[in-house]
């Protein structure tokens, strides 16, 4: 018999134990607030691995009173939508071009502007830069949305069913573009004509000529796999592009100063491993391309240029001509 009630009671303290312990999970888990991360990438593309990563570093530095939850490849809606999303409490944190940042506020949109930086150290001056610094404050001042990081997305090329090699080749071509208008300057300065089509619906697009040609940089055409149905990948370099990793206002006012800074800091350091990754990435792509069959394009991008130098200070643009000086001085 006593052996009998022993093996019962030990059963029964393990239940409870047990209970105990999930009693203290649940009660701990119940103080964590849930976040709202979304974005248009694939869940293959470094964007997406790295924003898993800052979810799990930001919970971990928070002593779990924040859990992220990351929406990919437009689950939460398109850029333009998830955007809105911010102001509105729906969504928590983005990512987001610069060009679809620059409609709520016109000058952060200027790193999106084609052949603005010389390269990719000038861009990086930029992104570490006072005057971006400035501007993200103008921009936060205009929305309460918060920048919070700069990430690099790559050089966008333009690809196609026939070769690119002038601007004239490029007159009356119906191509893709994201519904912002710093997207449509460059097809517009060499004649040809920008079609907004949603992100996710590019693919679709290409395969059944509703459009002839569309613009990314190498990891995105991989990625969405647009080389499956173009013949060709010009190497343009027509922008040297980034995304910002911005918090919205509403998230933003109920966090405390330390957790402002966790954030901050967790999401710059994303940022600097997504830049690695994409370099890397841009670095082996060509011969990947080029074994699968797709003819990589080399473009003399001169003539490309001149065609929209002109168009970087004209009357549609919404940024004055002491930013722009300050922009092409940076780097030199």
């Amino acid at each position: 018999m006593g052996n009998t009630s022993t093996s019962q009671r030990r059963p029964l303290q393990w239940f409870s134990m047990t209970l105990l312990a999930a009693g203290v999970s649940m009660a701990g888990a119940a103080h964590a607030e849930t976040l709202n991360f979304a974005h248009v990438y694939e869940t293959s593309e470094p964007y997406h691995e790295w924003a898993l990563w800052a979810a799990d570093e930001i919970e971990e530095r928070t002593d779990g009173r924040y859990e992220i939850e990351v929406h990919p490849a437009s689950s939460l809606g398109k850029e333009a939508d998830i955007n809105e999303g911010l102001g509105l409490g729906t969504v928590d944190l983005i990512y987001t071009g610069n060009q679809f940042a620059g409609r709520s506020y016109g000058p952060i949109g200027i790193a999106g502007a084609p052949y603005m930086f010389r390269d990719f150290d000038h861009w990086q001056a930029y992104a570490e830069s006072d005057l971006f610094d400035e501007i993200a404050q103008g921009y936060e001042d205009e929305t309460g949305n918060v920048p919070l990081a700069m990430n690099y997305y790559g050089r966008r090329h333009v690809t196609s069913n026939e070769p690119i090699n002038t601007p004239e080749d490029m007159e009356d071509l119906k191509i893709r573009t994201p519904n912002a208008p710093l997207y449509m300057m460059f097809p517009e300065a060499v004649g040809a004509n920008p079609t907004p089509i949603a992100f996710s619906e590019v693919y679709l697009a290409l395969q059944q000529g509703t459009v002839d040609a569309q613009e990314n940089p190498l990891p995105t055409i991989r990625a969405k796999a647009f080389y499956e149905v173009q013949d060709y990948i010009n190497l343009t370099g027509h922008i040297t592009d980034s995304l910002i990793t911005i918090a919205g206002g509403p998230l933003w006012e109920r966090l405390s100063e330390e957790d402002r800074e966790i954030f901050r800091e967790v999401y710059i350091e994303a940022g600097e491993r997504i830049t690695e990754d994409i370099r890397q990435q841009e670095d082996e792509l060509v011969e990947w391309f080029e074994e699968q069959g797709t003819t990589v394009n080399e473009v003399d991008t001169e003539p490309f240029r001149e065609a929209v130098i002109p168009y970087h200070t004209g009357e549609d643009v919404d940024w004055d001509q002491e930013t722009y000086d300050r922009v092409q001085e940076l780097g030199k």
